[in-house]
């Protein structure tokens, strides 16, 4: 039996969880918050997570019912992520390993959301679609590593919501990419968009750029065409725009996702990361696998948006199979992929 904790912080959210051989004991989160049009920046996104860290690993406890000496290991996000919010789990986590005399553990962010999946949906060796504001992933698992099929060659999914959502002023609360979602429920025109699928891989930057345009025809960058299409443009509504935004870079998604579920001979496809709480995409997904014979694996916001209790239950994984971490090594990397990490825990 592993009781562990696990500190997540790699973007605009700062989570505790708590995981007792797999049973949840604790899992709150606080998120930052940004004005409409903005994004959240490095410096401002720490210091939310500064003032806000101490309180959560009260509420944790608390939740939990248990004391910290009933902890078997301090798990925190090594990465990736942004830096300086990365930090502020890191540091914290050193602290309380030296406090509380336990281990430490790094558990890579991406990991941390495939294991999570797994437990909550029992699914057993699915493919993976990993899709949040940082990452847009096809994955699959084979020889002790969660193997890359297809990613992003530019921007991630979320990060392309995110952005577009920005740009037509829509409230960051509780998250651009929700409110893009119910903006999409009222859309009754589809808007024809770049679509791009390169092998198994997919690009967003030039979407967004395209209808960044159709949003707002004044800003067109080739100013030769702005006249002569800025009224056909101009009556693309809001709705319609998110409705489809959403509709082209899913169908991306299910169109290379279905590959990797052929490829492998699989019959579970699982959605993970921020993203993957799209009731949409988890509509478009779920036709795709019945279609298939397969079955389709999704959580809701409690897990698949960033959150502690998963950085917590991979580090158990990790821990339970032997995993140790020198503490001169406690620290964080921006860049930290998938298939880097050595998969100790699976004997499959």
């Amino acid at each position: 039996m592993v009781c562990a904790l696990g500190i997540e912080g790699s973007a605009n959210k700062i989570g505790i969880g708590i995981i007792r051989n797999g049973e949840v004991l604790a899992n709150v989160r606080r998120t930052y918050v940004t004005p409409p049009g903005e994004g959240f920046l490095p410096k401002e996104t720490a210091e939310h997570h500064r003032e806000n860290i101490h309180q959560l690993i009260k509420n944790a406890f608390k939740e939990a019912n248990i004391e910290p000496k009933e902890l078997d290991v301090v798990c925190y996000t090594k990465g990736p992520g942004m830096a300086p919010p990365l930090l502020i789990g890191a540091i914290v986590a050193r602290t309380l390993s030296l406090l509380w005399g336990k281990p430490l553990l790094g558990v890579n962010h991406c990991i941390g959301h495939i294991e999570m999946g797994r437990l909550i949906t029992a699914a057993k060796n699915p493919i993976v679609l990993y899709v949040s504001g940082g990452n847009t992933q096809v994955i699959a698992y084979s020889n002790k590593r969660y193997r890359i099929f297809g990613e992003t060659i530019d921007i991630a999914v979320g990060n392309c919501l995110d952005r577009f959502a920005r740009i037509i002023k829509l409230s960051n609360d509780p998250s651009p990419g929700y409110n893009i979602e119910q903006m999409a429920k009222k859309g009754t025109q589809y808007v024809k968009l770049p679509y791009v699928v390169k092998g198994m891989d997919v690009s967003f930057s030039g979407i967004l750029s395209h209808i960044e345009d159709l949003a707002d025809p004044s800003k067109r960058r080739n100013k030769r065409k702005k006249e002569e299409t800025a009224i056909a443009e101009a009556e693309y509504s809001k709705e319609d725009l998110c409705y489809s935004l959403q509709e082209t870079i899913f169908a991306m998604l299910v169109e290379i996702t279905e590959r990797a579920l052929a490829h492998c001979g699989s019959n579970e496809v699982l959605i993970v990361g921020g993203v993957g709480c799209n009731e949409r995409l988890q509509e478009m997904m779920r036709i795709m696998c019945e279609e298939r014979g397969s079955k389709l694996f999704a959580t809701d916001e409690r897990y698949c948006i960033d959150n502690g209790l998963m950085i917590a239950h991979a580090g158990a994984e990790m821990f339970r199979s032997g995993s140790q971490m020198p503490f001169e090594e406690s620290f964080v990397t921006q860049r930290y992929r998938t298939d880097e990490v050595l998969v100790t825990w699976r004997d499959d």
